[in-house]
């Protein structure tokens, strides 16, 4: 088995020890640059930039040349890491989400610009039970269905439109839509996991804060490292055995 991608928030760079030890690596492509950063198991790509100063915010992220950078390194799955909010008070911060549907009502990035090609968005199957099966086998606390919407940021949602999108979805975020509809127009298999890091706006008394994001998005860093940990040795162990020579 190849390696695994993975795409992450910085602040999995600011948790994680394996990212860090890991070798960077700039790939060019003909969608623009982007870092890699390589263990001996897994391919990481901070999508919002590896420098916290220098931040990407979503609408401004090359999922393009990041996936056409985990592609060109050979990845077998990629797995995308996603702070979300929860529409649904019953979904709370801490738990994880292993979304098998999308809703985004703006316009998605395509590598397709002069060429009719329609897609039907989806996301994979497979990587999505192995996500399911890492998280069971940590003893996390998982949710094996749900509706992701995505919106598209950088600002956060309002109270009248998080009550409308609870009655249609489960979690919100800014990223996951772009990155698996552009992975299966690549043909990489590509599903999410989503912690739920706070609750959206709206949900909760208190006003929802930034830095209550931040902090909730931290908290859940090193439970979702472990995720990443379990999904690699499982992949692991589920590959064929190849024949022995005679």
């Amino acid at each position: 088995m190849g390696r695994v991608g993975v795409l992450a928030g910085t602040i999995m760079m600011e948790r994680s020890h394996l990212i860090q030890k890991g070798s960077k690596q700039r790939i060019k492509n003909q969608h623009g640059e982007a870092l890699a950063v390589l263990t001996d198991e897994m391919v990481f790509i901070v999508r919002h930039g590896t420098d916290p100063a220098e931040y990407i915010l979503p609408h401004k992220i090359n999922h393009h040349a990041n996936l056409q950078a985990l592609k060109d390194l050979g990845v077998t799955d990629v797995v995308g890491i996603n702070s979300t909010g929860s529409l649904k008070i019953s979904l709370r911060p801490g738990m994880i989400v292993i979304p098998d549907d999308f809703i985004t009502l703006t316009a998605t990035p395509t590598i397709h610009q002069n060429k009719a090609v329609h897609i039907t968005p989806s996301l994979n199957e497979s990587v999505r039970q192995k996500l399911i099966a890492a998280a069971q086998s940590c003893n996390l606390d998982v949710v094996e269905k749900g509706t992701y919407w995505q919106v598209t940021g950088p600002r956060l949602e309002t109270r009248a439109e998080i009550r409308m999108m609870a009655n249609f979805a489960d979690i919100v975020g800014m990223t996951m839509a772009n990155e698996a509809v552009i992975a299966l127009e690549m043909g990489l298999s590509y599903a999410s996991a989503c912690s739920i890091d706070n609750f959206g706006n709206g949900l909760m008394e208190k006003p929802l804060s930034l830095e209550e994001i931040i902090a909730g998005t931290r908290k859940n860093a090193d439970m979702m490292m472990r995720l990443l940990e379990n999904y690699v040795g499982l992949s692991r162990r589920l590959e064929p055995t190849r024949p022995t020579g005679t």
